[in-house]
């Protein structure tokens, strides 16, 4: 299927490693001209590289998005070379902090962190957007926002404000050509989740070869009806979906890419 993004310019925040730099890599590869973004100029540096040597176009992005100096300095290399028509907020951080250890400073930056520094990048991007009658914006958000586990509650509440600013964002943009939607995955395996998983295996008694751990993990952990974990490469792929013209008449819409984890009324 042809994504018809030739011509499009990209903004993944986070995209220096994991779920982000896999879909900015299919992006790049769909036609559009992509802007890796990260905190790490040697590791932005190195996906844009990789990018442009498969033939794609990339252009990197680099600051903290959790402050509005960062935000300023990413927005204004973003469109250095000509406005932005898709907004891909990734960017984020998670940890497993449990409600006694939460206290109210970590659950104030990982607000900042996950939810006000999409905001921010919203904030300096869709205007323009919205002038120019077209444009995509995407959050990444994800399962525990829907249904919490008892563990990281800040952070599952993050998700959570990610998926309601997503359909409020959808609301404002009525009339427009600019959609709002928002993605949520349920666990994928990128390194961290496969480091974190390895790591506290022993204590659940997942044991044997990889895939052993993994459908292990994946049938106690976060049950779902494909008994594994999600690959980056799927989650990419309903964010381009999203960001094509085929999908013009979807706004305000979760596409959840999480296995049946997240089970409804039916």
């Amino acid at each position: 299927m042809e994504m018809n993004l030739t011509g499009k310019r990209a903004l993944v925040t986070g995209s220096s490693a994991g779920l982000g730099e896999v879909t900015a890599k299919l992006l790049a590869v769909e036609g559009a001209s992509v802007v890796i973004h990260g905190r790490n100029e040697s590791r932005v540096q190195a996906v844009a590289e990789a990018i442009r040597t498969e033939g794609g176009q990339a252009s990197i992005a680099v600051g903290d998005l959790a402050t509005d100096a960062g935000a300023d300095a990413v927005a204004a290399a973003a469109t250095a070379e000509g406005p932005i028509d898709i907004l891909v907020n990734n960017a984020g951080a998670y940890d497993q902090v449990s409600w006694t250890d939460a206290t109210s400073d970590i659950w104030a930056e990982t607000y900042n962190v996950n939810v006000i520094s999409g905001v921010r990048m919203i904030q300096r991007l869709v205007p323009d957007m919205r002038t120019r009658d077209w444009g995509r914006v995407i959050q990444i958000g994800g399962g525990l926002g829907l249904q919490p586990m008892a563990v990281q509650p800040h952070y599952n509440a993050t998700l959570a404000a990610r998926h309601n600013l997503a359909t409020s964002l959808a609301r404002d943009l009525t009339g427009t050509h600019v959609t709002s939607n928002t993605v949520a995955p349920g666990a994928i395996l990128v390194d961290s989740v496969q480091e974190l998983v390895t790591s506290i295996a022993p204590a659940h008694s997942w044991t044997g070869t990889w895939p052993e751990i993994e459908r292990a993990a994946a049938d106690e952990w976060v049950p779902n009806d494909l008994g594994r974990f999600g690959r980056p490469e799927e989650i990419a792929a309903a964010v381009a979906y999203l960001c094509s013209d085929y999908a013009e008449y979807i706004s305000g819409a979760t596409i959840r890419v999480d296995g049946g984890t997240i089970r409804s009324a039916f």
